[in-house]
């Protein structure tokens, strides 16, 4: 049998920090809003309904991760997704999400036969 490699604790933490990011339903939506375009940050604070601080707070996060990027056009800021891998990824877990979810219907749908 093969015996694994030891990963480094800081690509471990690395790893960890990437994942996290998707750990925050805001930044989720905030994705999806990015998803075919860039927008500005006002026009991201009125698709969530929520403070121009938190938006801001989020998009700085991912902007320092590399996910997304920023330029500025008088006093407006706008975000793009930078990393489009990021997109393939979250597929990847709603794809892996739904097959779990149609595994736990048709078992209640035994259940509910017997």
């Amino acid at each position: 049998m093969k015996q694994a490699l030891p990963v480094p604790p800081e690509v471990v933490q690395q790893v960890a920090e990437y994942f996290s990011l998707l750990s925050e339903p805001m930044r989720l939506r905030l994705l999806h809003l990015l998803r075919d375009e860039e927008k500005c940050v006002q026009e991201l604070v009125e698709a969530t309904q929520t403070s121009q601080a938190n938006v801001s707070k989020h998009l700085k996060v991912m902007w320092q991760a590399g996910i997304l990027s920023r330029r500025s056009e008088g006093t407006c800021a706008y975000y793009r997704v930078e990393d489009e891998m990021i997109f393939e990824l979250c597929n990847r877990v709603c794809d892996r999400l739904a097959f779990r979810l149609e595994q736990q219907a048709r078992n209640f749908r035994i259940l509910n036969t017997k």
